[in-house]
């Protein structure tokens, strides 16, 4: 990391209390990373792509801490609160930043639903449960008992952000430790005390799935399990010093999350029994079992550990659902205040909480039970949803090193103009192996917000916004037209057409997205344009931290 502190950035979120460290940051990512993917990551990831499901952790990993490194130089040099949705904005206007704000929204809106049902398909094959409390049908999908009990958890996660979320923030720091320390513990235990070497290459060979397996599995768990290093970025309006601490929290969350799940699925396909593996990677723990690792412990012996994974079954997926709860809440809120969502959105309570944006989260959440009821439905939605916002920050990036010359950066992303269209093509490549119905639907989702914005901003008076620059914002909807005909015309999920050859496709989408990338950069916003943007939003945001109140 090339890191120069010594000139502050001048861009800072006046209304916030920055009284958070590097360790509070990491933490941050680091609990954001560890969540219900490690549960069922490791199975899914398997029977998408055997053995080389170890190259599908390695790749996703390459690939997102590009993504990370670009996150850090963007965190560190413009340290506000909501990077994600802030950066583009700052480069191509309030447009762009809505449509990077409202996929944000959804990806994050969508969060908490998935973390329940990780944990109620966990504890569905797991002790008590198994044979007195059935949640699931036999496809895996939530039944009549677990759609209420997940609607039970959802609202208690509702009551827990109304109420303020302060004791949880207090235990932030415990609560990650544990959830970093029971899968570290999952891996030792599982190695010593069953490990068959020959099942990395039983079942039809180490890539029984060949090149296809290996990408298709990244949608299908990899990269959400890898997914939220940026919420260091999203807190760089409350970090102490924003300038060395954001850049290098991103950075060693996502390398000690990465080495956890690489080590993870080491460990399960070692300790798989391989008996399970002859007929093939379909079923490696049994049929209907979404209990792996409690399974493979009480294989090894280890009744202890089956235990404490039921434990954290319920604690993990609880503790990142009750987060994303209040996480969505908080960006519907900062689009009701950036005036581009309806204003009872910014209603806050006598607690100091965003009432209604919290309430609407809720319904939301309860609503993706119905279309998704089963943690493998969800997670592709979700994972397109999370790499199309990481890919409005390379080209947002990219523009502001051009538009924004003077800006300091205290950190400063590796070999910038390989990195950064580099960066863009891996997330469309995440997008593209999600599938064209992953990505259908997220567009759909994403002209719904766009309706949304048109509609309140006609009814606002202030129209004529100087920070909605339409022509800076026009790439926005080619890229993502553009990848849906792709994946139509792709070989991955469900309702694709096939008519690109295996190898042929990614050249493709690797064409698009560099075409994509410098139409972007050249339509940003002028410079003038560019401060005046970034002057609004430190506004906003001293507004909005105001309102909000910092715990």
């Amino acid at each position: 990391m090339a890191v120069d502190a010594s000139v502050p950035p001048v861009l800072s979120d006046s209304g916030l209390k920055r009284t958070v460290g590097f360790w509070g940051l990491m933490f941050v990512s680091l609990g954001s990373i560890i969540g219900s993917g490690w549960l069922l990551g490791a199975l899914n990831a398997s029977q998408t792509a055997g053995p080389a499901s170890l190259l599908s952790w390695l790749l996703a990993a390459a690939m997102l801490i590009v993504l990370a490194l670009i996150h850090a130089d963007l965190g560190a040099a413009y340290p506000v609160a909501g990077g994600t949705t802030r950066y583009p904005h700052f480069a191509f206007g309030g447009l762009a930043g809505f449509t990077a704000g409202w996929t944000a929204y959804l990806q994050a809106v969508t969060i908490a639903p998935i973390e329940v049902e990780a944990s109620i398909s966990y504890l569905n094959s797991t002790g008590w449960a198994k044979d007195h409390l059935v949640m699931l049908k036999g496809d895996g999908t939530l039944n009549g008992t677990g759609l209420l009990i997940a609607a039970a958890a959802m609202l208690v996660f509702t009551v827990v952000n109304l109420m303020g979320a302060k004791l949880l923030a207090d235990s932030n720091t415990v609560m990650v430790i544990w959830k970093a320390a029971v899968p570290v513990l999952t891996v030792i235990v599982l190695l010593l005390l069953q490990f068959h070497a020959g099942n990395f290459s039983a079942g039809g060979g180490f890539f029984v799935m060949g090149a296809h397996g290996i990408f298709a599995a990244l949608p299908a768990g990899v990269v959400f399990a890898l997914q939220g290093f940026e919420q260091a970025a999203q807190m760089a309006g409350e970090a102490r010093n924003p300038q060395k601490d954001v850049s290098r929290a991103i950075i060693v969350a996502m390398l000690i999350g990465a080495g956890i799940y690489i080590l993870l699925e080491i460990a399960f396909i070692g300790a798989l029994m391989p008996s399970n593996l002859i007929h093939g990677w379909g079923n490696p723990i049994g049929a209907g079992d979404y209990g792996p690792y409690y399974t493979l412990a009480l294989g090894a012996g280890a009744g202890w550990l089956a235990t404490v994974l039921i434990i954290d079954a319920v604690i993990s997926p609880a503790g990142t659902g009750l987060v994303y709860v209040g996480t969505s809440a908080r960006i519907s809120y900062a689009l009701g205040e950036d005036e581009v969502l309806p204003d009872g959105l910014t209603k806050v309570s006598n607690r100091g909480v965003p009432f209604w944006s919290i309430i609407v989260a809720f319904v939301i959440g309860l609503i993706a039970f119905l279309p998704f009821p089963s943690w493998n439905s969800l997670v592709g939605l979700v994972t397109g949803a999370t790499a199309i916002m990481y890919g409005f920050a390379p080209p947002a990036l990219a523009a502001l090193m051009e538009k924004d010359p003077e800006r300091v950066h205290p950190y400063r992303v590796p070999f910038p103009k390989v990195l950064l269209p580099a960066g863009f093509v891996f997330a469309n490549f995440v997008i593209y192996w999600g599938g064209f119905e992953a990505t259908w639907k997220l567009l759909t989702g994403i002209f719904v917000g766009r309706i949304i914005f048109e509609i309140t901003l006609r009814r606002n008076e202030n129209l004529a916004r100087v920070d909605i620059d339409w022509r800076a914002a026009s790439w926005i909807w080619p890229w993502l037209i553009g990848l849906t005909v792709i994946g139509l015309l792709g070989n991955y999920g469900t309702g694709s057409l096939g008519t690109l050859p295996d190898w042929i496709d990614l050249v493709v989408v690797i064409a698009f997205s560099l075409v994509i990338f410098y139409y972007a950069v050249s339509l940003a916003m002028s410079p003038e344009q560019v401060q005046a943007t970034i002057s609004a939003q430190e506004k906003l945001s001293a507004k909005m931290e105001a309102e909000l109140g910092t715990e």
